[in-house]
């Protein structure tokens, strides 16, 4: 069983946007801290604070040192898929921001979004609900296939108040 203050320090890694996308970019390619920064557009520093923060909370691996292009040592990191079932108290904000992130600068034909209204009764929306995240979930259990390519899905759902 999990300390509470391990729960609490997991909670606190994946509070912060730039977290959940260093995780989304090492799920199926490890990436150094310089590749993560490049891409992120941070500080070194910054993005080794966040890395050093999810390598202690076991939401990435470091493997093995490699040298790079100027004969430096290099750790690569790795998401290790902690975070897939881990309890993200309050994450609609920090989710929905990372999304907006995440789709800065795309073309409108590069994002494909669906919204729909539905009048369900507790039993009925527990059930959709339950079949989208076992959807979810056999696609994250299948791995990643070889010639893939790299996609995010975020999915929210919410009552509207408003449609009453």
């Amino acid at each position: 069983m999990e300390r509470d203050e391990d729960l609490q320090a997991r909670s606190r890694a994946l509070s912060s946007p730039v977290r959940l996308r260093i995780l989304r970019l090492c799920l199926h390619k490890p990436r150094t801290n310089k590749e993560i920064s490049g891409i992120l557009d941070l500080n070194p520093a910054t993005a080794l604070h966040h890395v050093r923060t999810l390598l202690s909370t076991g939401f990435l691996a470091a493997e093995d040192a490699r040298t790079g292009n100027r004969g430096a040592k290099e750790i690569p990191y790795r998401a290790t898929g902690l975070s897939w079932g881990s309890r993200m108290p309050n994450a609609a904000p920090v989710l929905v921001e990372t999304f907006l992130q995440e789709i800065e600068g795309l073309q409108p034909s590069e994002i494909d979004v669906w919204r729909l209204g539905v009048r369900l009764n507790d039993e009925h929306r527990a059930e959709m609900m339950g079949r989208i995240r076992e959807v979810f979930e056999d696609y994250v259990q299948r791995g990643p296939d070889d010639d893939g390519t790299a996609t995010s899905i975020m999915l929210a759902h919410h009552l509207d108040r408003t449609a009453d």
